[in-house]
């Protein structure tokens, strides 16, 4: 029975981990969003290129 409540902590663990790092990369990826609008809206080329292959790395 310890063997499966220390599988179930380790996969509980896992999945935490999981759904916090989606949480990480959505809210970056939100700031990216916002932040390449303002660099349209701004006409900054470069701002807009290395935000967006930024965006493209969390796809």
């Amino acid at each position: 029975m310890d063997k499966m409540k220390a599988t179930y902590e380790v996969m509980l663990g896992l999945a935490a981990e999981m759904v916090w790092d989606e949480a990480l990369r959505k809210r970056r990826s939100d700031i990216l969003h916002r932040e390449i609008d303002t660099a349209l809206a701004t006409g900054d080329e470069l701002a807009f290129r290395n935000l967006t292959e930024e965006l493209k790395s969390l796809a």
